[in-house]
């Protein structure tokens, strides 16, 4: 074939090469563009203004007559004057016309283009917050949502409340994630979004966090979550002032422990800092042995019903803490806090209430603890003698791995019996001892101890043989002929854990997911029910979880938001949850109801509570056996009225605030800053 017209290229044609010419004189210049809209202008309304006059019967007969009436049309449609009479008036009166055309129509665009940058501007979410007793939330995550919905929740009785978050997001995206999550106390809280990072001081004084009542950091899920936080508690420092002693408390969360020290340095004197991987970590563990555990703690952390508050102890004043259990007849007392500042979770029954110490009590309201005297209800007839069961040695599995998985290790040693066991299976390289079949556990070098074991406990120091030996077996376990060859008889618990969302896996609760499937399968295989902990990253695959209904799954985000706002309502309270959320002092205890009354019989809650004192614990509710399915509460009765009377049975528990008598007396690790009572 020779060399000659290209082949395919189509002509252009007529009208596409008008349009093509259009389109260049359009982009020469904005007058050009002036020039067109005049001539188009003119071309149709001329015309038509024609056309009107001279099929009107009644326009001038005469040719000059029509063509007057012709420019008349013309001009009061485009608004030029419609004064007639020579030409030169005609002109003039265009020329005004024009102008003022000219005039309006730039006031017009001026006034319009302000209002849509005002419009744009507030979109971005950039104007001053101008508000007094407001709460800041700062930052964006997971956490968000709960944090702001439970916050709303607990304004809901009171007057309507203003909360402001700011966050480097768009700020017509968080409105509408807010707006889904929010309940029924949204209505009576505004929400304020404001868009921009909250480590720059200018931006982050947009909010006022001056004026605020309290002022809450948030950790993202980004691996550099934990030095955002500290680069936002720097900003806020650099608002407030150097050592800001009249400022609003400061909450902040991070994950890992080695910034929780330079987060509580730069949180300030009245800053308080939750480590959120210690408390999964820590809420994990205790879900281990206690069935049920995380339901008794997400109904204490939310505003939906009963949570901790602290009323006043005048009625009780030097008498002894016991005769407060049964002082109220809506109210559970756990604790005191001194008037010193200091807590004491489940102090012994015959602690004096000295004066100015408040009491820690678990009730819907502060208004709602009124003193009532329910000694008369306790049935000393239905008091069991029957000793606690003793706690044996378990042996558990481990499923996965991820940051958190070695802290959990820590925990479960702390609260291990001696001979207990728990086996590792995962697919990542984690430091310890390998085994095939069986796992077997390796000597310590003589004078050193267990390496590897402090390597999945950071938090250890101790050298001495622990009462949880930890084997670790690698397993691929994706695959699903791994996980359905296991033999799980052996084992008295579970825990499983999913991958980090930042190691590569954008939707890690799908492995934990097809991990509880193959779990369930093998329990319809060997007809054994398997006492299951769930670790899952977000909440709204709690309901897709296939598991027991009341079964422990358990939302690190939501926990921590929870925890969150719940400390951010009153931050007296957060030496009570690092209490409650460690291995050591008080925590919250699922125990036989046999221990407690004759199992059989009908006996009122304030029978039981009086049985709990005498064991130096305090009864906060029971969970029903026949309940144990029933959605929502899934038999719980937390702050029951004390006259409530129950026919208890050997599957009945009672939830109790007590301390392990192994541990009683030793030192509380701390998970956040203690707050003085002033």
């Amino acid at each position: 074939m020779g060399v000659g017209r290209p082949v395919g290229r189509r002509r252009a044609s007529l009208r596409e090469r008008a349009g093509y010419r259009f389109d260049r004189t359009l982009a020469r210049s904005t007058g050009t563009l002036m020039g067109w809209l005049v001539i188009t202008c003119l071309a149709v309304v001329v015309p038509v203004s024609t056309v009107l006059v001279w099929t009107d019967p009644g326009s001038p007969r005469s040719l000059s007559g029509r063509l007057t009436a012709a420019w008349r049309t013309s001009a009061e449609t485009l608004r030029l004057g419609a004064v007639t009479g020579t030409p030169l008036r005609m002109a003039l009166a265009a020329l005004l016309g024009l102008v003022a055309l000219l005039c309006v129509s730039t006031l017009v665009g001026v006034i319009t283009t302000g209002l849509a940058d005002r419009m744009a501007e507030l979109s971005r979410g950039r104007s001053t917050v101008l508000e007094d007793g407001h709460v800041v939330v700062l930052g964006w995550s997971d956490q968000a949502g709960t944090v702001v919905s439970e916050l709303a929740a607990a304004h809901a009785p009171d007057r309507p409340r203003t909360i402001v978050l700011l966050a480097d997001r768009d700020k017509t995206e968080m409105e509408r994630a807010l707006d889904a999550r929010m309940g029924p106390g949204g209505a009576r809280t505004r929400v304020i979004c404001r868009s921009g990072p909250a480590s720059d001081p200018d931006v982050l004084a947009l909010v006022s966090p001056q004026t605020a009542s309290t002022v809450l950091v948030l950790s993202s899920g980004e691996p550099a979550a934990d030095a955002e936080v500290l680069r936002i508690l720097l900003a806020l420092r650099a608002v407030l002032g150097e050592g800001a002693e009249d400022g609003p408390p400061v909450l902040a969360a991070v994950r890992e422990d080695r910034y929780y020290a330079p987060a509580r340095l730069a949180a300030g004197p009245r800053g308080t800092v939750l480590r959120t991987d210690t408390v999964t970590a820590r809420l994990i563990a205790q879900c281990v042995g206690r069935t049920g555990l995380s339901l008794v703690l997400r109904d204490l952390l939310d505003f939906a019903g009963d949570e901790f508050h602290v009323v006043d102890a005048t009625p009780f004043e030097g008498g002894p803490f016991g005769a407060a259990l049964l002082g109220y007849a809506d109210t559970c007392v756990v604790g005191l806090l001194t008037a010193e500042g200091r807590t004491v979770l489940n102090p012994p029954a015959e602690s004096p209430v000295e004066p100015g110490s408040r009491l820690i009590v678990l009730t819907r309201d502060e208004d709602s603890a009124r003193v009532e005297d329910c000694e008369h209800l306790v049935d000393p007839s239905a008091l069991s003698t029957a000793p606690p069961p003793p706690e044996e040695a378990s042996r558990l599995l481990l499923l996965g791995w991820n940051r958190r998985a070695p802290l959990v290790v820590g925990q479960l040693r702390r609260t291990a019996r001696p001979g207990s066991v728990l086996d590792v299976v995962t697919d990542l390289a984690v430091p310890g001892p390998r085994a095939s079949e069986p796992l077997a556990e390796p000597e310590p070098e003589p004078g050193r101890g267990r390496a590897w074991e402090q390597d999945l406990d950071p938090e250890s120091g101790a050298t001495a043989p622990p009462a949880l030996a930890v084997r670790v077996r690698s397993a691929p376990l994706p695959r699903p002929e791994t996980l359905l060859g296991l033999d799980l008889s052996p084992y008295d618990g579970l825990v499983v854990l999913g991958p980090e969302p930042d190691g590569g896996s954008d939707r890690p609760d799908d492995w934990t997911l097809v991990t509880l499937l193959g779990l369930r399968l093998l329990e319809e295989r060997t007809a054994r029910k398997l006492r299951v902990v769930t670790e899952l990253t977000d909440d709204r695959n709690r309901p897709l979880a296939p598991v027991d209904p009341g079964s422990d799954v358990i939302v690190s985000g939501n926990l921590t938001g929870l925890l969150m706002a719940q400390i951010a309502q009153n931050r007296h309270l957060a030496p009570v949850f690092d209490e409650l959320f460690s291995a050591e002092g008080s925590t919250v205890r699922l125990c036989p109801a046999g221990t407690y009354v004759r199992l059989g019989s009908e006996a009122s809650f304030a029978t039981v509570v009086a049985a709990a004192r005498s064991r130096g614990e305090c009864a906060i509710g029971y969970r029903l056996h026949e309940r144990r399915a029933v959605s929502p509460d899934h038999g719980l009765r937390l702050n029951p009225h004390k006259g409530v009377r129950h026919r208890w049975s050997s599957e009945d528990e009672v939830i109790v605030v007590s301390a392990d008598p192994a541990e009683r007396g030793g030192p509380v690790p701390e998970l956040s800053r203690p707050v003085s009572a002033g």
